[in-house]
């Protein structure tokens, strides 16, 4: 028996005696939490650079991956075919199929809105559209773009992207800076590094900030961001939350105001790639909105989600982050807009966690970028 077949019956032999984790299963599957023992399950596999993660009223999921597909999971992690219809997407870098995310009337319409990085010919930039949704026949139908970025540079980076839609209906959407355009993310007639709301057709509404003035991009709602990749409601408040990617340090989690300016790249943590020199004039300025947390060094936050459920009735009032270089959840622990605590949950099981979500049981779901699947947080029983 040659060198490789041998470490592939020895492997065999190891599995079928339990002393190795079938493939997909996860090397640890109890979690000890301050909400107490947990189980990290893992509900499907196979998925190809998945981004986000919206819950249907069946209780299936539907998926995006990173190089433009969409799919439907059932509760059970049946993995579906892909979805029809899915616009072409410039799947380069960062860029690709992005945020995914159920209309404020899909019960009735079955209107679902998605990002991405949008081809054109000059470069790409992130778009947003809404479509019908089919689940039986696998297919988008009616799509209609709402929105694309003024700016379609080249470049693979920092496409921003996450949807959250408000109380009134009004849609946010997060845009990156793209990397080698960041000192235009202070500037109001550019859609660099800027938080933009819109209606669900692509209307601006009348009460943004910026509306009336000149020079100004009316659907601006804030700007001085670099990247947010994770955006949600406060359940409290109703308030806009974020969080952002910094350089060399500096991730923020900052709370949303309109108009407001969140300083990047005058006023941050963060430092310059290899070199470490400091980045702008400092790091609070009077008319910057500061940040409720920082992370120093970058964990690489993506995904956001306030915890409501009753599974984990210790969390109620959490605020959850996914972590990619830092490869774990993060709990922070809040009072008001303070944050008081923070847990760092699933170190040491290598998980690029892109998506948070809460499930209609009240679990929490992840997506792991980096091994395409999709994990389950509960109580052990």
């Amino acid at each position: 028996m040659d060198k490789a077949k041998s470490l592939v019956f020895g492997a065999l032999v190891a599995l079928a005696a339990g002393l190795l984790p079938a493939a997909g299963a996860l090397a640890q599957d109890r979690i000890e939490s301050s909400a107490g023992p947990l189980t990290l399950a893992e509900i499907a596999s196979g998925l190809d650079t998945p981004w986000s993660l919206a819950f249907l009223p069946d209780g299936a999921m539907l998926v995006t991956e990173r190089p433009g597909r969409m799919r439907i999971v059932s509760a059970s992690g049946e993995v579906s075919a892909p979805i029809a219809g899915v616009p072409a997407v410039h799947a380069e870098g960062q860029g690709g199929l992005l945020d995914v995310v159920l209309g404020p009337d899909f019960a009735h319409d079955r209107r679902i809105f998605f990002s991405f990085a949008e081809p054109t010919r000059r470069g790409a930039r992130t778009a947003v559209a809404s479509a019908r949704l089919d689940a039986a026949a696998l297919r988008l139908d009616d799509v209609r773009k709402v929105f694309g970025q003024n700016d379609d540079p080249s470049g693979r980076h920092h496409w921003g992207s996450r949807l959250v839609f408000a109380p009134d209906g009004s849609l946010f959407v997060t845009l990156g800076d793209r990397f080698f355009h960041r000192d235009k993310a202070q500037q109001l007639d550019n859609h660099f590094g800027k938080i933009v709301r819109i209606r669900p057709d692509g209307s601006t509404p009348d009460d943004n900030p910026f509306v009336g003035r000149p020079g100004a991009l009316a659907d601006i709602w804030s700007y001085g961001h670099r990247n947010v990749q994770g955006a949600a409601l406060n359940p409290a408040t109703g308030v806009l939350w974020t969080h952002e990617h910094g350089p060399q340090g500096g991730d923020e989690v900052n709370v949303g105001s309109a108009g407001g300016n969140y300083g990047w790249p005058a006023i941050t943590h963060g430092r310059e790639y290899g070199s470490g020199a400091r980045i702008g004039e400092g790091t609070a300025r009077a008319d910057v909105i500061e940040a409720v947390k920082v992370w120093i060094p970058s964990i690489a936050p993506s995904g956001m989600q306030f915890y409501t459920g009753e599974a984990l009735p210790a969390w109620r009032g959490s605020l959850f982050v996914g972590a990619l270089s830092g490869q774990l959840l993060v709990r922070l622990a809040l009072d008001g807009d303070r944050v008081i605590g923070e847990e760092r949950l699933l170190e040491g099981l290598g998980i690029r966690v892109r998506d948070v979500r809460q499930g209609p049981d009240g679990f929490i779901y992840l997506l792991d970028e980096g091994r395409g699947r999709i994990l389950r947080l509960s109580p052990a029983s």
